[in-house]
């Protein structure tokens, strides 16, 4: 039997240099030869392989059809809503140019990090969130967290997009419906835009207005919104016919894989940007523009002091770059092994920190219009959220010329923003549990069509009378410190169990180069703290649950703290039940937990007779 030695630099503890078809398949025992600075080194005895199915089946794995297709993919699932309901207000309201300091900062030391770790994992293991942590099984629990928050992101994430394209559908007339008082669903209370002065509201900003035609139609026509939570009623028909045309989208875009959806994101990823540099030239040549533009661009150093603007500038960097959510890590795992996924990861995440920069002037631009035409302050009419977007946004438009245009463009735009989000979390979920339970793998379309399906028998009780509520609650606590708790036990569990130096040898032999110093010590003890110190702000910040004026009873933010506890407790509990299913010694059972899968064996056979933990500091 022949021993092949491995220069240390080239062992592979996981995945092969390359993988190679029509060769026999063989296995790799590992042999423990030495142990260098605390670091176990082995080499490899190549034998005859007594079933070549795990092979065969990886071997088998698809890949992009073509590089542009997973960038676009990335760069769709990254570029979302939040770049344009979220990023220019928060910008606005913390200091204007002074927030890019933090929030550039963060994008620096934590955002860029962090997405390269994610796409390294996902290339090299070519597995989905959960069957990635073969390199450390212990840790498999946070693999099923993040997989079951992209699920109930999915639940509440479809309706908007259906909200979306309900409006897009109502856009198709001569007067749009929320332009005037005067429709079925307008109170006697509505006043229009033009009977508004500066003086008009005393106690409440003109982007709190519940009274405006666009205020009306959006929680009269289009949510039908109950008083409170504990009036659900019935799902809108309206809604559930637009949802189930969002889900039927999503359905035909992923059942075959990323052979169909990385031709789909041609379309979703790229017109976002095309309708923001249209609505960008429409918004300056408006009067008041310019105000809007300096308003969203002061400088205000001395905000810099408030630590609510750091903790919004980091919470904002993660969840624009959307770590975490198991997607990054799905979407890595069908590159080739050799693509190179470190400028990947540079250009994805810049393009989609500037495209957030950018949306602020077509925002502010419109915003800008609005408070000059009401006679009003810019803080007045400056909202975030889906007040901006389906409320502000369009009564700006229904007052252009050629306003039917304007907001079919529009609302197309938020369309493709969504979708492409949309299918990346729902490729998180069908890759990371089809890579982990082989059947569902083999039977694809239809796991496809039974996740696509769930998600829409949930999200009817997001469209009821009630649903703004449930919605507000799930986007509060589903996808809230959970997430954040999920991304630093990831991240813990990388570099402190793995280890960056092993994390490091991956990566070299995928690109032929191993990450600088300034990569290494941000995985080891920047990111972590980073992540840390956000898990920590989201609790301190965390008040009562609030929608405009109303308060949620206590009852419904129990249910959320639930909803948010149910996806975290994946990590224990897999942890707990990986070691007391173990056979063997307290030590030798440790050693398996936290050791890659291929060196299990040498914990069965007592080849491993102390397990060293000196490498947790090397970097």
């Amino acid at each position: 039997m022949n021993i092949q030695v491995l220069p240390d630099n080239k062992l592979s503890p996981v995945a092969p240099l390359k993988p190679y078809n029509n060769v026999e398949k063989k296995e790799v025992e590992l042999i423990l030869v030495k142990d260098r600075n605390g670091v176990q080194y082995t080499n490899s005895t190549i034998i005859a392989a007594s079933s070549s199915t795990a092979s065969a089946e990886e071997a088998e794995r698809e890949t992009w059809g073509k590089k542009i297709d997973f960038l676009l993919s990335v760069i769709g699932f990254a570029v979302d809503l939040a770049n344009v309901w979220r990023f220019p207000y928060l910008c606005y309201k913390n200091g204007g140019g002074a927030f890019l300091i933090p929030y550039i900062l963060f994008l620096v030391i934590a955002g860029m990090p962090l997405f390269y770790m994610e796409l390294a994992l996902g290339q090299y293991n070519r597995e989905g969130a959960a069957t990635i942590w073969k390199i450390c099984p212990v840790f498999k629990g946070v693999g099923y967290t993040v997989i079951l928050i992209a699920l109930y992101v999915g639940f509440y994430y479809n309706v908007i997009i259906a909200w979306s394209l309900y409006y897009l559908y109502s856009s198709f007339t001569l007067e749009l419906p929320w332009q005037k008082c005067g429709n079925s669903w307008n109170s006697e209370n509505c006043t229009e835009p033009k009977f508004f002065n500066g003086s008009f509201l005393r106690n409440v900003s003109y982007s709190k207005s519940k009274i405006t035609p666009a205020a009306e139609f959006y929680e009269r026509a289009v949510l039908n919104k109950s008083p409170g939570i504990e009036n659900l009623g019935v799902p809108q028909m309206q809604l559930a016919l637009c949802l189930v045309l969002v889900v039927f989208i999503l359905y035909f875009s992923l059942w075959k894989g990323v052979k169909s959806s990385g031709k789909v994101v041609y379309i979703t990823a790229t017109m976002p940007y095309v309708v923001l540099f249209v609505l960008f030239i429409r918004g300056i040549t408006l009067p008041g523009a310019m105000d809007g533009i300096k308003a969203y661009l002061y400088i205000d150093l001395p905000k810099l002091k408030n630590l609510r603007v750091w903790t919004d500038a980091a919470t904002q960097i993660f969840y624009s770059l959307g770590a975490g959510f198991g997607v990054l890590i799905a979407f890595a795992s069908y590159n080739k092994f050799d693509n190179n996924c470190y400028r990947d990861a540079l250009l994805t995440s810049t393009i989609n920190c500037v495209t957030s920069f950018f949306s602020g002037f077509a925002i502010f631009s419109v915003l800008g219009y609005m408070a000059f035409k009401h006679g009003v302050k810019i803080e007045d009419v400056a909202t975030e959220g889906a007040g901006l977007v389906f409320i502000i946004y369009p009564e700006a438009i229904s007052t252009l010329p050629g306003s039917t245009f304007w907001a079919i463009v529009f609302f197309i735009m938020l369309l493709t923003l969504g979708i492409d989000s949309s299918m990346g979390g729902m490729e998180a979920v069908i890759t990371g549990l089809s890579d982990d339970f082989k059947f569902l793998k083999r039977n694809r379309k239809l796991f496809t069509f039974a996740t696509a399906f769930g998600t829409f028998l949930v999200a009817l009780i997001c469209i009821t009378n009630g649903g703004i509520y449930v919605l507000t609650l799930l986007d509060t606590h589903a996808a809230g410190t959970s997430i954040l708790f999920g991304v630093l036990i990831e991240a813990i569990g990388v570099s402190w169990f793995y280890g960056v130096d092993r994390f490091s040898d991956d990566i070299e032999q995928m690109m032929g180069f191993k990450p600088g110093l300034y990569w290494r010590l941000c995985w080891k003890f920047v990111s972590p703290a980073f992540l840390l110190f956000v898990v920590i702000a989201s609790i301190v910040n965390a008040g009562d649950l609030k929608y405009d004026d109303y308060t949620f009873p206590k009852w419904s933010n129990y249910i959320g703290w639930g909803i948010a506890l149910s996806s975290m407790v994946f990590v224990p509990v897999y942890a707990i039940y990986k070691f007391i299913t173990l056979k063997g010694s307290f030590k030798e059972r440790i050693a398996y937990c936290i050791t890659p899968e291929q060196e299990h064996h040498l914990v069965a056979e007592g080849k491993v007779r102390q397990f060293k933990l000196k490498h947790w500091l090397a970097i």
